[in-house]
């Protein structure tokens, strides 16, 4: 892949946008290497956990607006196809965390907001700046980041285009945590690490469960929220019930 860069360390993958020169912005080949990248690690069943980062020094300023009319882009109105910024339309089964660092910007926003959790270095700058330019949030921006903050700041967010800072990102739940600058790949890493060490099972089905719950009513969503974690309790849970009895992890110890 000539503009994504894939590691794997153990059971987490690190995904890295590979084109500092453009500070990671996306044309229609990177977009369909990340695409590819993220596929590669859903299917891959000894990865967990997946981190996104830009190399560089910038997470992603966006799409590559010098390549919009290129062949390669893929068509951003064809609602069945996938995001143009590669892997936005997915339903990713497994966790990702975004390491942001220098900007994330525009559909380098959304590309973030893809992520469960996101770790914002002290001096970055999030959102939303296709703003200036006409080009719509088409990546998931107007779909995620109202889940992620609530409707009134994102609204301000989307309709203003202003600039957030970590220390604001943190404030309104858009950063998980806030990292010393150089330090947000590495802080993804451990925060991964900690989320692949559980019982995985059990990680899965409680991930599966908030989002399949913010589309049901109340009442539907406690039932499938039972139903999918009955089985994993027989499975995960009484070897973890017997593990506490014998002394593991008393008084709150990871």
């Amino acid at each position: 892949m000539a503009d994504i860069r894939v590691e794997n360390s153990g059971a987490i993958t690190t995904i890295w946008l590979d084109r500092p020169d453009r500070r990671n912005a996306v044309d229609g080949p990177m977009a369909s290497e990340l695409r590819a990248a993220f596929e590669e690690f859903e299917n891959d069943p000894a990865q967990r956990v997946a981190v996104l980062a830009g190399a560089g020094g910038t997470f992603c300023a966006g799409a590559d607006l010098t390549a919009v009319g290129d062949p390669g882009r893929r068509n951003p109105l064809d609602p069945d196809g996938d995001g143009p910024m590669g892997p936005t339309r997915m339903a990713l089964g497994k966790p990702l965390i975004a390491a942001i660092a220098g900007h994330a910007v525009a559909g380098g926003l959304e590309l973030a907001l893809l992520a469960d959790l996101r770790v914002v270095e002290r001096d970055a700058v999030l959102g939303v700046f296709c703003r200036r330019w006409g080009v719509p949030l088409i990546d998931g921006g107007t779909v995620r980041l109202p889940r992620i903050v609530g409707l009134g700041r994102a609204l301000d967010l989307i309709l203003t285009g202003r600039p957030v800072t970590a220390a604001e990102a943190y404030g309104m739940g858009l950063a998980t945590l806030v990292a010393e600058p150089g330090r947000g790949v590495s802080e993804a890493r451990a925060l991964a690490a900690r989320i692949a060490d559980f019982p995985f099972e059990c990680v899965l089905a409680d991930r599966a469960s908030v989002y399949a719950g913010l589309d049901l009513p109340l009442g539907e969503a406690l039932r499938a929220e039972g139903a999918g974690g009955r089985p994993i309790v027989e499975r995960e849970g009484v070897a973890g019930a017997a593990r506490f009895v014998a002394g593991e992890g008393r008084h709150g110890a990871f």
